[in-house]
């Protein structure tokens, strides 16, 4: 109920690479300042907005002088690192609300601004077998056939993983096919499976692939080809809201043997500033530039849908951050 009610506002309006791997991007200001090492801006992100998210921090140093790096990873690894590995970013950008109250709130974050919104699709390219053949009316049947390799993320690790599952049985349901969410499911087998959804765009790229159930963005800023998905299956439409919530599956929740159920609901990206982050001045400031109309117009400039209305949920928001919000 919850998730449908921030719907409505804005319509009217995570375990790998936990050290310091090869996709941690780390700069400072133009003249090598930035503050020294101990004022570094530590930003953990959902990789699937690594490429926009980088260059607002960009935009962001240019303008402040301050150092950052950037960690990408799965949203539900973060949250991860955070809990169990105890981690301590300044900021973190989840593709999902929800991981929020469900893993983070409160010890970790007392708020968060929804800040951008996505679709799922069906990507593929030039190259991927029966590429010139697909059509959004046959490619059911195409994905199924004999020899096509479809990937997806993994559900118990990136938000696009389970919303993968829940687009499986809304085609289902919106197709009125029984047994058809099985059968996509069966087409996109575990070997297949990679923990964070950016991982794929390589593996398509390169032919191991034929197509992957991605973010729009991800397909857009890489150049693939999509079949876009009915508005009442590809959890991009804010009015189709109740119509998810009719899908729903389970993944791993706070610890080993727990699980969470997640619904169906429109797809939304969120941010916050850590309740123990080292850097929360900073923390807040970058944030609200990422709000900003500068910070939304460098979004919309690669290929991620800013909200012009961000919306801010919990207690204990920076007051910059509660001026840019609803």
């Amino acid at each position: 109920m919850m998730m449908r009610r921030l719907v409505a506002v804005t319509t009217v309006t995570v375990i790998a690479a936990c050290g310091h791997g090869s996709d941690r991007a780390t700069t400072g200001g133009p003249d090598g300042s930035g503050g020294g090492k101990d004022s570094v801006l530590l930003v953990m992100n959902a990789a699937s907005m690594t490429r926009p998210l980088k260059v607002v921090l960009d935009s962001f140093t240019a303008r402040t002088g301050v150092h950052y790096e950037l960690e990408p990873g799965a949203s539900l690894e973060i949250a991860r690192r955070v809990t169990e590995l105890g981690r301590r970013p300044d900021v973190i950008a989840l593709a999902d609300p929800e991981v929020f109250p469900k893993l983070l709130m409160p010890a970790y974050a007392s708020w968060y601004a929804i800040f951008g919104r996505n679709r799922i699709v069906l990507a593929y390219t030039d190259t991927s077998h029966f590429a010139r053949q697909i059509t959004a009316a046959n490619w059911r049947e195409i994905i199924q056939r004999a020899g096509v390799q479809v990937g997806r993320a993994d559900p118990n690790t990136d938000p696009s993983g389970y919303r993968t599952l829940l687009v499986f049985q809304l085609a289902e349901q919106s197709y009125h096919q029984p047994g058809l969410a099985a059968a996509l499911l069966a087409a996109a087998p575990q070997r297949n499976v990679r923990p964070r959804e950016a991982d794929q765009v390589a593996l398509l790229q390169s032919g191991e692939l034929d197509y992957i159930w991605t973010y729009q963005n991800l397909a857009d800023e890489s150049g693939l080809k999509t079949v876009d998905l009915p508005a009442d299956i590809d959890l991009g439409t804010p009015g189709d809201s109740t119509i998810y919530g009719h899908a729903s599956t389970r993944v791993v929740g706070k610890t080993v043997g727990d699980t969470i159920t997640v619904r169906g609901a429109p797809i939304l990206f969120a941010v916050t500033v850590s309740s123990q982050a080292p850097h929360a001045t900073l923390g807040a400031q970058f944030v609200s530039f990422l709000l900003s109309a500068d910070g939304r117009r460098i979004l919309h400039a690669h290929h991620f849908d800013a909200l012009d209305a961000p919306v801010a949920v919990g207690s204990d928001v920076p007051p910059a951050v509660q001026a840019l919000t609803h």
